[in-house]
């Protein structure tokens, strides 16, 4: 199990499975933003700075504006590809990791999906409901992944988004824990991290933890598709710890 920023600090271990698909997907899911790269009416590209969170699969979610450039060229052209940047912290950027996630955005009428997004970026809260906001999931297609000089793989989409069915039920994830300082998983981050610590979220690769006005990621080894399989990652003896 291993604990990190969830700001896209750099990822100085190797992933504990040793794919390359489950590691360019943990990256993704430690990062609070992302660029996102849409095409213009003319053609052009264009890139711009968005918040993301991730489905229990990986999916990508984003909630953007109809009224931005990138909202106006979404509705021409669904075409996007986004970029995680892991190399924060690194003497040379180039060094470091990073996942291009390509494929074509949608708009979600999944509630969870809004319920994940706003869980880990809750200040979007106030301009959520706004009606030229929607909530946004990405089908992803492939994937870049720059692990630093020489070290790269190309993922089809396939491989980077975990496989089904999932059986993860959020929720009571969340009531099992609240208010619970002494419960395994808030005791474990609370001990790398200024509490009071609480559960965001959780996924099939581990889950999403604040501290104070941090997000904390915490990963656990194996992907996990179902409570029961993610209950037993959790409680097994951590791997490492990252900040």
């Amino acid at each position: 199990m291993a604990l990190r920023d969830g700001d896209g600090e750099p990822m100085t271990g190797t992933d504990p499975t040793g794919d390359p698909a489950t590691a360019a997907r943990r990256l993704a899911r430690r990062a609070i933003t992302a660029t996102l790269a849409t095409v213009a009416a003319d053609g052009a590209p264009f890139a711009s700075l968005v918040l993301v969170a991730c489905d229990h699969d990986g999916t990508p979610i984003l909630m953007l504006s109809d009224l931005a450039a990138h909202g106006r060229n979404i509705a021409g052209d669904d075409r996007v590809s986004l970029l995680f940047d892991g190399t924060r912290g690194h003497a040379d950027p180039l060094t470091g990791p990073r996942v291009s996630v390509s494929g074509r955005i949608a708009p979600s009428a999944d509630a969870r999906h809004r319920a994940r997004f706003l869980a880990r970026h809750p200040g979007a809260a106030i301009y959520a409901d706004f009606t030229d906001f929607k909530v946004y999931r990405v089908t992803v297609a492939s994937a870049h992944a720059v692990a630093g000089f020489g070290r790269i793989d190309a993922i089809a989409g396939a491989d980077y988004i975990v496989a089904g069915p999932l059986a993860i039920d959020e929720d009571a994830w969340r009531d099992r824990l609240a208010g619970d300082p002494a419960a395994a998983l808030l005791a474990r981050a609370a001990a790398a991290a200024s509490p009071p610590v609480t559960l965001v979220g959780v996924d099939a690769d581990g889950c999403d933890l604040r501290a104070g006005d941090r997000l904390v990621r915490l990963d656990i080894a194996q992907t996990a598709r179902d409570d029961a399989a993610l209950a037993a990652a959790l409680a097994a003896p951590p791997l490492d710890r990252e900040r």
